[in-house]
């Protein structure tokens, strides 16, 4: 593990490699130090502990969401997504989206996915060598999206490249690049045209279901679904690929636990939560303080971004006991690896049922396995942590 070194003022940048390889002893610095610290790099002030994250979660009032949620933000996307808006316009476009969610059934996806997990396996299975992310967790990913939004598949290279992108920034100018917007870009037209052919020809997948939810009446505006489609690709390739990276990273680097589970697929759930808090893919989003908020000495001016450290918050040893530790019979009921509050991810069940069947397949066909590479390369992003690859040798 990296060492932070005091030999001159404390600095966070979320766009460091270094924060990307391993933030973990930088976020301990802040929890135990700078609890409520303002980042030049960021511009903006970021809350390390988790009693503050979640109070900030609870209270969208005085953290508000509608000036954006991603730390880097695209042009039009602030106050449009369910992730960055604020009630009571959150609480329609939620409850629009989880009525169309669930028309559609987990189980309806759980044969689909248990398919492609295998088709994958298959294609992998006389590599001693293999790309976990690229060949497993991102393919399956891939498959499961365009299974619920019943996506034309000659697109999928298309949508996955351009959903990767557009999570990225870039690390020197801690902006999105042009590459990063045109990305964006490429998918709100991608989903504008393809919400335009569904309207015309509706079938039973999700995106018709958005298209056609109604709540007294009323639905969701054309716009709006094409920026939940595009956020939600986003979200679904990045969060779904990047967890399932950080659990086979997690199986890779802690044996004895992926031994218990091997033995024992019923270990899985609980594995899944602690692997939810120890190495969460969603590590910061943003808020926008509405009022000043006066926290440990300092003045967070209204108007001010805040950066809440979900990534810190799931390793506070004020909640959870040892947490650097990983430990798959801990039951961590209060990680924040999906978020909380009014903005707690709508996806997670979907994500801890696709994350189960993978790893009871994968974990079957290959009980014994180990990184090939010891330095990994991270996807450049302010919000997420995941592996761009990850090389795993089979025994």
């Amino acid at each position: 593990m990296s060492q932070i070194t005091l030999n001159r003022p404390f600095r966070f940048d979320p766009y460091s490699p270094q924060n990307d390889a391993d933030p973990y002893p930088a976020y301990k610095v802040l929890r135990e130090e700078h609890p409520c610290f303002w980042s030049e790099e960021a511009g903006m002030w970021v809350l390390s502990r988790h009693e503050d994250i979640l109070n900030a979660l609870q209270n969208w009032r005085l953290y508000s969401s509608a000036k954006g949620n991603l730390i880097n933000e695209f042009p039009g996307r602030a106050g449009a997504t369910l992730g960055s808006s604020d009630p009571p316009r959150h609480d329609r476009l939620r409850a629009l989206v989880q009525s169309a969610m669930t028309k559609r059934a987990l189980d309806h996806v759980i044969e689909p996915a248990r398919a492609s997990v295998r088709r994958h396996l298959a294609a992998i299975e006389g590599k001693d060598v293999f790309d976990f992310v690229g060949e497993l967790g991102g393919a399956v990913t891939l498959d499961l999206i365009f299974y619920l939004f019943a996506l034309p598949p000659e697109n999928a290279d298309e949508v996955r490249d351009n959903a990767v992108l557009m999570v990225q920034t870039d690390p020197v100018t801690r902006q999105k690049s042009p590459a990063h917007l045109a990305a964006f870009q490429w998918m709100a037209d991608y989903a504008a045209r393809i919400v335009e052919e569904r309207k015309a020809n509706p079938g039973d997948d999700l995106l018709s279901n958005f298209i056609t939810a109604e709540i007294d009446g009323e639905k969701l505006l054309d716009k709006e679904v094409q920026l939940t489609v595009t956020t939600l690709i986003m979200a679904g390739i990045e969060s779904l690929s990047g967890f399932m990276g950080m659990f086979a990273l997690n199986m890779a680097d802690f044996p004895d636990a992926r031994r218990a589970i091997c033995a024992d697929l019923s270990l899985l759930p609980d594995a899944i939560e602690e692997s939810l808090r120890f190495n969460t893919s969603a590590q910061r989003f943003k808020r926008c303080a509405t009022q000043d908020i006066e926290l440990y000495g300092k003045t967070i001016k209204a108007g001010d971004f805040i950066m809440l450290a979900y990534g810190s918050a799931n390793r506070d040893s004020a909640v959870f006991n040892d947490p650097d530790t990983y430990d798959i019979t801990r039951r961590p009921k209060r990680h924040l690896g999906f978020g909380g509050g009014v903005h707690a991810c709508l996806g997670s069940m979907l994500a801890r049922v696709a994350v189960q069947i993978l790893f009871e397949e994968f974990l079957t066909a290959v009980p014994e396995f180990s990184r090939v590479e010891e330095q990994l390369e991270w996807v450049p992003s302010s919000n997420f942590r995941s592996p761009g690859k990850l090389l795993l040798r089979r025994g």
